[in-house]
């Protein structure tokens, strides 16, 4: 029997490969405490180069976990709200969906 990948499948694993950067789970992290902010705000709280800030920003709107609205000369960031809610929904389901069993864990 061949498995086929589905589109959520598919979609679970762009988000999952977001998430495969601590910098981008720390944005990620400070983003969910604030209603909204801009790009140098974002920056001051990390301790890497504009350049690979703008590169994780990019990342996590390409998943579609954030959302960036320009305000020349600033960008302005937030949480999609829509699609982190479906991330959280996809990631319960794929645990739900597929326990492991204790003795593949060592209990």
């Amino acid at each position: 029997m061949k498995i086929q990948i589905t589109q959520d499948q598919e979609k679970l694993a762009r988000i999952a490969k977001a998430l495969g950067h601590p910098t981008r789970v720390a944005i990620l992290s400070f983003l969910a405490k604030q209603k909204e902010c801009f790009f140098g705000e974002i920056h001051e709280v990390l301790n890497v180069s504009k350049p690979t800030v703008s590169n994780h920003l990019a990342e996590l709107k390409d998943a579609g976990l954030i959302q960036g609205t320009i305000e020349p000369p600033k960008v302005r960031y937030c949480i999609n709200n829509e699609n982190w809610a479906l991330a959280h929904s996809m990631f319960n389901s794929f645990f739900e969906e597929n326990p492991i069993e204790k003795e593949n864990i060592g209990g």
